[in-house]
């Protein structure tokens, strides 16, 4: 962990690249041939355990034998997104195993166009000191996919307000290229409103004005209406919802979740359009 369980000695030296929109939606690592033919989207993303097995805890070799693009058939003008976030046996296993098997180095040879960096989990009932030190092990390894050359943006993870006031003096200190947020984990109303939702607005209220802010996992119509009321056009969103939705025929649309049984790629394409007119276009 380096001896200390402050940020002073971590930055994270990267950029966003150009043209990303305003709503990436996130699928199972296959090509995305067939779900983009109506759509043509700038940007796709793929969640961690599609590119790192849960099982073997190795590198799938569909994505260390060609370029990321290469997997996802994807454009030129399209980008792809590491989303790195999974359960904590995954996120664990990489942080394990990345020296010796070195998996950053070899995921920036698959040449994404952007990964955000895995969080490390924060609950409330594990000692503070287990807070403390998943907070510092998310920020080291933003550092060390930025040194690997790698357009990364480190993931913020809070309990206490103490731990946004860190945060936020480390971000006036760097000045990281944007901050990314996990909150596909908050389901229920209790935890969002008593934990997640202030600390949303707490960020929103004392961020840079112009730095961006990535939130993978909202998908409830009015939760995405506030965040663009307080984020604005800085805001960006991942989810998975159009992917899992269209696996089944459904769509998501103003009344909500709607089975119209529809081929996968024409409900796709509907929830993708749906959700990315929740959010200021770019």
């Amino acid at each position: 962990m380096g001896g200390t369980l402050t940020f002073d000695d971590i930055s994270v030296d990267s950029m966003l690249p150009d043209g990303l929109p305003s709503f990436i939606p996130m699928t199972d690592g296959s090509a995305v041939t067939k779900l983009d033919a109506s759509l043509n989207w700038p940007a796709y993303g793929v969640g961690l355990r599609r590119v790192f097995s849960p099982d073997t805890h190795t590198l799938y070799k569909r994505f260390t034998e060609q370029t990321a693009r290469q997997a996802l058939a994807l454009g030129d003008h399209q980008k792809a997104v590491l989303v790195g976030y999974g359960e904590d046996p995954l996120v664990e296993a990489f942080w394990t195993r990345r020296g010796r098997d070195r998996l950053v180095e070899r995921i920036a040879e698959q040449e994404w166009d952007l990964v955000l960096s895995c969080n490390y989990s924060i609950y409330g009932d594990w000692p503070r000191t287990e807070h403390l030190l998943n907070m510092r092990r998310s920020l080291l390894l933003a550092q060390e996919f930025a040194e690997a050359g790698v357009n990364v943006v480190p993931n913020v993870y809070w309990f206490r307000l103490e731990d946004l006031q860190r945060y936020l003096s480390w971000i006036d200190d760097t000045q990281p290229a944007a901050i990314a947020i996990n909150v596909q984990t908050v389901r229920d109303n209790a935890d969002w409103d008593s934990w997640e939702r202030p600390g949303l607005h707490w960020l929103a209220a004392h961020l840079p004005k112009d730095m961006p802010v990535i939130l993978t996992g909202l998908s409830r119509a009015n939760r995405i209406a506030e965040m663009v009321q307080i984020f604005g056009s800085r805001l960006t969103l991942i989810s998975q919802n159009p992917h899992q939705y269209a696996l089944h025929g459904a769509i998501m649309g103003p009344n909500g979740r709607e089975d119209v049984h529809a081929r996968t790629e024409d409900a796709f394409a509907s929830t993708v359009q749906y959700m990315a007119s929740l959010l200021p276009s770019r």
